[in-house]
């Protein structure tokens, strides 16, 4: 059977396939390099800041302002902050207890 290939249809398909693989990597590299260029666009275009220039009681006291109420988060990090520093946690024994008792026909006397 081998006789009977057409080898001119099999290289016509191999390059074909080739060929649609090296233009889609091509266009991906073009894409890529397109949110590239945007990115360091957007990256590189100064920030303007409505607020004033803050001043040093509002850099001292940050927290004890409440904004929108957002004091219920503050005092949850405040905790979660003083627990952490405090090590107050659960104990556990680290002991598995996993028990397992299916009998199947893979396993029938159990784990």
């Amino acid at each position: 059977m081998v006789l009977a290939t057409n080898w001119s249809d099999m290289w016509a398909m191999t390059g074909i396939g080739f060929g649609t693989v090296f233009v889609i990597l091509l266009l991906l590299v073009l894409i890529l390099g397109i949110f590239n260029v945007v990115a360091k666009k957007k990256s590189a275009a100064p920030a303007v800041s409505s607020k004033p220039a803050l001043e040093k009681k509002d850099v001292v006291t940050p927290l004890l302002q409440d904004v929108k109420g957002e004091s219920d988060d503050i005092a949850a990090v405040a905790t979660a902050l003083c627990l952490y520093f405090q090590e107050v946690h659960d104990e556990e024994s680290y002991v598995l207890t996993i028990q397992h008792h299916d009998h199947t026909a893979w396993h029938p006397e159990g784990y």
